[in-house]
């Protein structure tokens, strides 16, 4: 059998913070044979499951990990990151040099989709697809691959599928963006915004970063 991680967070700092936690205690050590960062190791989990009960909150910057100053290492992401790189999925726009973008995948379903909920609420058939079967000759295919949703008791919950994820910069950075466009959908559709159950078979911390993954996690900043 398989170890399946699961882990429960009040909002994506907390979800971040032990998902960093856990995996340098039991992720196992991978070696990248085919595409991004190829012969570099990294530390995984088999599989995980983060469901975080409040992930949207404003301002953009609060849903992001911060390090404590006295510690002396970067934060995961820059402030203002998340209102730079919510075009990127909140928009069709694509640059002429880019195979895709998360939002010119997604955005053109989101009417569709919003439409679909108001009238039938009730549907197991909401999914925000982000991988094409064309994507398997991609250099670097989509990470994304969908984002599930449903409404239960009366709020839109979110249950996005990465094949793999960044856990350092770019699970933080992923969850929060993702969180901005539940919080819109949720609006339009005159629902709350819910929980976001987020799921992946290669979360991930890289070499580089394990050095700093211990000094947050070990360091005392009491």
């Amino acid at each position: 059998m398989l170890p399946v991680t699961y882990i429960e967070a009040r909002d994506i700092p907390d979800a971040w913070f032990q998902c960093v936690y856990k995996i340098l205690e039991s992720g196992f050590r991978y070696e990248v044979q085919h595409g991004s960062f190829s012969g570099q190791t990294r530390l995984e989990f088999d599989w995980v499951t983060v469901q975080i009960r409040y992930p949207y909150s404003e301002p953009y910057d609060t849903m992001v990990p911060e390090i404590p100053a006295q510690l002396g290492i970067p934060n995961p992401v820059s402030p203002g990151y998340i209102t730079t790189y919510l075009p990127y999925l909140m928009t069709e726009h694509k640059e002429p040099t880019e195979d895709y973008t998360y939002g010119s995948r997604i955005w053109p379903q989101v009417p569709h989709f919003i439409e679909l909920l108001k009238k039938t609420p009730n549907t197991n058939q909401a999914v925000l697809q982000v991988a094409k079967v064309s994507d398997y000759v991609l250099h670097d295919p989509p990470c994304l691959r969908h984002i599930d949703m449903r409404i239960k008791d009366g709020t839109l919950i979110f249950y996005p599928y990465f094949r793999s994820w960044d856990l350092w910069g770019g699970f933080p950075a992923n969850l929060a963006a993702v969180a901005v466009l539940q919080k819109y959908m949720a609006d339009e559709v005159g629902v709350e915004n819910g929980p976001i159950l987020a799921s992946s078979k290669g979360l991930h911390i890289y070499g580089y970063v394990e050095e700093l993954a211990k000094i947050r996690c070990y360091s005392d900043t009491s």
